[in-house]
């Protein structure tokens, strides 16, 4: 992709998160690209469907979150490496969270339609995971589903409470002290 087609779907996508966490999905394509600053004929160009421009801000958030899972397990220690991603994770799942939760009722599931790229984060999650287990910085009762499970519903409740990013990170930090081994408290 040239750089401009690539800035271009840079700030399509950007705008389009912002629009539909806003105002639902079901605004107008027109206003994303209004928001976009670029013409209609260009976002459809890079997006033909709407259906299109959901999946591909999924897969962008999906992919962001795996790059990043798999480079604080290479630059990190064990147990920096998993409360980096865990407070990376929760900060976008609660940025997110009115987006997220407008694709969801416009019928679109995650789990199933993006299903290698889940079951891929859910293996980098496994190995941080893992490493922190073996590192003695992570209980060994608990799972990676239960780790996620954990931080969204953390933001999840925070969101509806009206909490803002740091009393977020706050509350992963209470989760995350609650996930290391009863000696290390």
């Amino acid at each position: 992709m040239r750089a401009d087609a690539q800035r271009n779907h840079e700030k399509i996508l950007a705008a389009a998160e912002e629009i539909f966490a806003l105002d639902g999905v079901a605004v107008p394509i027109d206003s994303v690209a209004e928001r976009a600053g670029v013409g209609v004929g260009t976002l459809y160009r890079h997006f033909p469907t709407k259906e299109s421009l959901y999946e591909a801000i999924v897969i962008a958030r999906l992919s962001g979150l795996v790059e990043r899972a798999d480079d604080y397990r290479r630059r990190l220690d064990p147990a920096d490496a998993l409360d980096a991603f865990l407070r990376d994770f929760a900060r976008q799942a609660a940025e997110k969270q009115d987006l997220f939760e407008a694709l969801d009722q416009a019928g679109i599931d995650f789990k199933s339609r993006f299903a290698g790229l889940v079951d891929e984060l859910n293996h980098h999650v496994e190995a941080l995971r893992l490493s922190a287990v073996n590192a003695g910085s992570l209980r060994d009762d608990v799972n990676s589903g239960d780790i996620i499970n954990l931080i969204i519903g953390t933001c999840h409740a925070a969101g509806h409470s009206g909490a803002d990013g740091e009393d977020v990170q706050r509350l992963v930090s209470v989760v995350i002290a609650g996930l290391q081994p009863l000696a290390r408290r």
